[in-house]
């Protein structure tokens, strides 16, 4: 896989690059960020998480912003970060809105005309992305965990639920735990895959989990009571209590305080590497 390497800096005793390749499953130049921690090689590849950002942030918001790199470093882990959207594809009304199009992917294949033609992060996040960078980098994709915020909580805990054979460890700050019944959710899911409603199950945790999809280890899930969005967008009492009903092993903390900024992650993301690291570490 030829890559396109934008720069590349010394961090934490590792290594921290911005990257991009052409994708087949996005039909557009696709970029992500990675950092391969100093002890990886070929011939013994380090466990990976997969970092998904929120609404507007692209593939450096994450690693730049939430302070996990030092607690990858010192767990012996690798991060990729992908982008949060296609980039280029002109598509019509994909820059007229900031929770629509460009910067607001959702981390799913789009079904509706005309955004099915690039607008297909679902399969890039599941399959294209991780064949890439494994090809590339010493990591190994048999210990692969997934995290994110916001947006981005929203897709690691889809994916995690839809996929557990690929996402061996998932949590989340702040997710959009009930896309389908909140605005962000409900204009996405529109636009992205049309009003009837029936297709928007197989992308909302909360119908996931109510559905019977579980994950065999403990979501681990951070909010902050003092967010912004916490009662008209993220609602995570949705995803308590069907997690609950479902037996999924659910460590959904709250605190007191805490917005929706990297402030709030920086604060948490120890704990969040200490998570992914004892499953996927063992």
């Amino acid at each position: 896989m030829a890559l396109t390497t934008h720069s590349e800096h010394i961090c934490d005793g590792g290594q921290i690059g911005f990257y991009s390749h052409q994708s087949e499953e996005l039909d557009l130049v696709a970029s992500f960020g990675a950092f391969i921690p100093q002890e990886a090689t070929r011939e013994k590849p380090v466990p990976v998480i997969h970092v998904l950002a929120g609404l507007t942030c692209n593939h450096e918001t994450f690693l730049t912003k939430s302070g996990i790199v030092r607690f990858a470093a010192q767990h012996g882990m690798a991060l990729i970060a992908t982008d949060t959207s296609p980039r280029g594809s002109n598509t019509p009304g994909e820059a007229e809105s900031w929770d629509i199009g460009v910067g607001a992917g959702f981390y799913l294949d789009a079904t509706q005309a005309p955004w099915r033609a690039h607008y297909r992060m679902g399969s890039y996040l599941d399959r294209e992305l991780p064949a890439v960078t494994e090809a590339v980098f010493p990591i190994d994709g048999t210990r692969r965990g997934i995290m994110g915020h916001s947006m981005g909580g929203h897709g690691a805990l889809v994916h995690a639920l839809s996929r557990p054979d690929l996402w061996k460890s998932v949590s989340a700050f702040a997710p959009i735990v009930h896309p389908a019944v909140v605005p962000w959710g409900e204009k996405a899911f529109t636009t992205y895959l049309g009003p009837d409603q029936t297709g928007w199950a197989d992308h909302d945790a909360t119908l996931l989990l109510t559905a019977g999809h579980t994950h065999p280890t403990t979501i681990l899930i951070d909010q902050g009571n003092a967010d912004q969005f916490l009662e008209k967008q993220l609602q995570p009492w949705h995803i308590e209590g069907a997690a609950k009903a479902a037996g999924q092993k659910l460590e959904l903390r709250r605190h007191a305080g805490y917005d929706h900024s990297y402030w709030f992650i920086q604060s948490f993301a120890e704990d969040h590497l200490k998570h992914h690291a004892a499953i996927l570490k063992g």
